[in-house]
């Protein structure tokens, strides 16, 4: 008599996905190539040359244009090359070389405080996980992904107003809904492929997807995009567009 119970060798089958979850990964798979063959040469416009300097250039970054924070940083880890220089720093001399990038005293404030707790905490090193890098002063969510990704090759995803804004506009999660959007862009790709989609993310709201008038007439993903044209009151005539991109 046929037994009723399974074979020991008997595998489980995976199930694959389908229907509309197949659809929206074979769609983001497309719009990574053409971001991709939009953007080649991709990359973090934050100039570093360790995770430290990335740190600190993102706690500078904010409301500045990464072109001045590339030039202040030069001559700030100059003067202070380790964590323990900035953290023993004098204040005045901080914020005369940290002027350029605005709110200098706050800013110098903030340097400082977080090198006092890169040396008290982890010897002056910077830490690999979220959980330790947003329990520093001055780090949220944003800035650890970005390190972890880009200074220390760890699969992570770093929303800023850019990657939220193209996101939303794709369809992919609400655009205020940073980690909505997180989540997103991690299901829709591989996680080789999460550092990378998101530097693109990056550019393609700087240079084409902008927050006032996208260049829609001049988008590599015109035709993948839900939101292209009056939605996002965007300029799909190809000249006028082309005239928008930056």
């Amino acid at each position: 008599m046929p037994s009723s119970r399974r074979s020991a060798t008997a595998v489980e089958p995976v199930a694959q996905p389908s229907g509309p979850d197949l659809a929206l990964k074979r769609r983001a798979r497309r719009i990574l190539r053409l971001l991709t063959a939009r953007y080649p040469d991709a990359r973090l416009e934050l100039d570093f040359a360790s995770p430290l300097h990335l740190l600190v250039a993102a706690v500078l970054a904010a409301q500045a244009l990464d072109e001045r924070v590339n030039a202040v940083t030069p001559v700030l880890f100059g003067r202070f090359p380790t964590a323990a220089d900035l953290a023993a720093a004098d204040p005045e001399e901080m914020e005369r070389i940290l002027v350029p990038v605005g709110y200098y005293r706050k800013k110098t404030a903030s340097v400082i405080k977080l090198a006092e707790v890169l040396v008290e905490r982890h010897g002056g090193e910077v830490p690999r996980t979220v959980d330790e890098l947003v329990a520093l002063p001055s780090v949220g969510r944003k800035t650890a992904n970005m390190v972890l990704g880009n200074a220390f090759g760890i699969a992570a995803v770093s929303v800023d107003t850019h990657v939220g804004r193209v996101a939303h506009r794709l369809g992919w999660a609400e655009e205020k809904d940073v980690a909505a959007v997180e989540q997103a862009v991690r299901s829709l790709f591989d996680r080789k492929d999460w550092v990378p989609v998101n530097l693109l993310l990056i550019l393609h709201g700087r240079r084409t997807c902008h927050s006032r008038r996208p260049a829609c007439g001049a988008c590599p993903l015109l035709a993948e995009c839900p939101s292209a044209g009056a939605p996002v009151n965007g300029e799909l005539d190809p000249e006028r567009a082309r005239a928008l991109l930056k």
